[in-house]
């Protein structure tokens, strides 16, 4: 049967029956795999870039199990028109690659590793440039290549990342409009109103966050922890500003020093997110170049059914007795 299915591969590989220029769905003792017909296409003097380009294909990709999907692209296996995902490359990587830039040195400096502070102003380019940009880039190619959770993750963290860079920014005056008259911009951050209203765009990414926890039970367990942690963090951080506000309005180093500690508190569950995202990064990487080992993720797209699924084998059940009763 695999050598049937191996030759159908590579039958319809590029639609035409043309041989295949790498085909990675055939081993041998030699190199491990197969050159299609014993040619390359690139090679091919009499051939232009374009047919030769059209004519690559890799057979192994053709078909992927559910525990696989589920790994590189951070979503349970569905069923989309077209072949996209074979025609572009994995944008899950560079999503993660510009959340892990931003959010590692701010878990740190909320923590105030190394005498670092200033609620991570010090790395906004960083949460433009790789949070931002990077992130909207990813959930817009993840839209394209039709996985609905991650595009949707991808894109509102993106967002997250620049807000949270905007507000950090001068430029656009977030707690310059709370400075008092005749204080500095700076003087802004330190107001009982810039802080409190601060908190409530936190509380509600937390409960964001948990929207997305529940999501994640279908994905795996990395991604579970990834969530539950940034709702931890989320909650802390907010506790952390009111807890400022407290102090700030009523002059109270208890509420400060309850601050501080909050503050620390949600780094260290965000240096706990960030290091469960280099995790599934390395995961994802090696899966990607068919690493003779993988690291586990902890799938859970196979232990928890979904409706489509449930519906399916009711379907089946039924039609096994209305045959049976025939």
């Amino acid at each position: 049967m695999a050598t049937e299915h191996n030759a159908q591969a590579r039958n319809v590989a590029n639609g035409n029956g043309d041989p295949l220029e790498k085909d990675f769905s055939n081993h041998n003792a030699n190199n491990g795999y197969t050159n299609g017909a014993s040619t390359y296409y690139m090679n091919d003097t009499n051939m232009d870039h374009g047919d030769a380009l059209r004519k690559i294909r890799t057979a192994g990709s053709i078909s992927i199990s559910p525990e696989l999907f589920e790994k590189i692209y951070l979503s349970p296996q569905n069923q989309v028109k077209g072949d996209l995902r074979k025609t572009f490359g994995n944008p899950t990587p560079v999503a993660l690659v510009g959340f892990l830039l931003s959010l590692s040195p701010l878990s740190a400096d909320l923590m105030g590793w190394r005498g670092a502070g200033g609620n991570g102003a010090a790395g906004i380019g960083s949460y433009y440039f790789f949070g931002g940009v990077l992130m909207i880039i990813g959930g817009i190619l993840e839209f394209v290549l039709g996985n609905t959770f991650p595009f949707v993750v991808f894109i509102s963290f993106g967002a997250f990342w620049l807000s949270f860079a905007a507000t950090l920014q001068p430029f656009y005056y977030a707690y310059g409009l709370y400075a008092p008259p005749g204080g500095t911009e700076a003087d802004g951050l330190a107001t009982v109103g810039f802080t409190a209203s601060f908190a409530f765009f936190l509380v509600f990414m937390g409960v964001l966050c948990f929207i997305y926890l529940i999501c994640s039970l279908r994905t795996n367990i990395v991604f579970v922890v990834i969530f539950f942690t940034l709702v931890c963090a989320f909650g802390l951080l907010a506790g952390a500003y009111w807890q400022n506000a407290n102090a700030i309005g009523n002059k109270d180093p208890a509420a400060a020093s309850l601050a501080g500690r909050l503050q620390i508190a949600a780094g260290a569950f965000l240096f706990v997110t960030s290091m469960a995202g280099w995790w599934i990064f390395a995961a994802i990487m090696l899966a990607a170049l068919d690493f003779p080992f993988q690291i586990p993720v902890g799938d859970l797209s196979t232990l928890i059914k979904g409706a489509s699924e449930k519906q399916k084998a009711r379907d089946a059940a039924m039609s096994d007795r209305e045959q049976g009763m025939a």
